[in-house]
């Protein structure tokens, strides 16, 4: 069981893919990471000695993960609609941001349909 940057990694997977489980890596960083401490990318999460987690361990907290990852992108999002710019006017308004249209879809983004016509909310029996 190897814990680095508060995420406990599954242990049955191969080290590449173990590491995506920790917001901000994806596969290529990964396998970049691993490359650089001389680590096979086929071995088992759980197969590392306790030096080559602590190599794993401080070589990750030098990259954006997890929590500084999602404060560093909420600010971002804030800057743009403090700004007052395209995107963070879409932002604000919950509406797609990357030009997709948002006529007849963007049901995702969006969220459930409104109601029609008057707009009451219907009762259903429970």
């Amino acid at each position: 069981m190897i814990r680095i940057a508060g995420i406990v990694l599954p242990g049955q997977k191969r080290i590449v893919i173990a590491l995506t489980a920790i917001k901000g890596i994806g596969q290529p960083l990964s396998a970049r990471i691993l490359g650089e401490l001389n680590i096979s990318v086929d071995r088992k999460a759980d197969t590392l000695s306790e030096e080559e987690q602590a190599r794993v361990r401080a070589r990750v907290e030098r990259e954006v993960v997890e929590g500084e990852l999602t404060r560093k992108v909420a600010m971002d999002i804030k800057r743009l609609q403090d700004i007052g710019t395209w995107r963070g006017n879409r932002h604000r308004k919950k509406l797609p941001v990357r030009g997709q249209t948002s006529r007849r879809n963007a049901r995702t983004k969006r969220g459930k349909k409104k109601t029609g016509l008057s707009g009451r909310v219907t009762l259903t029996k429970t």
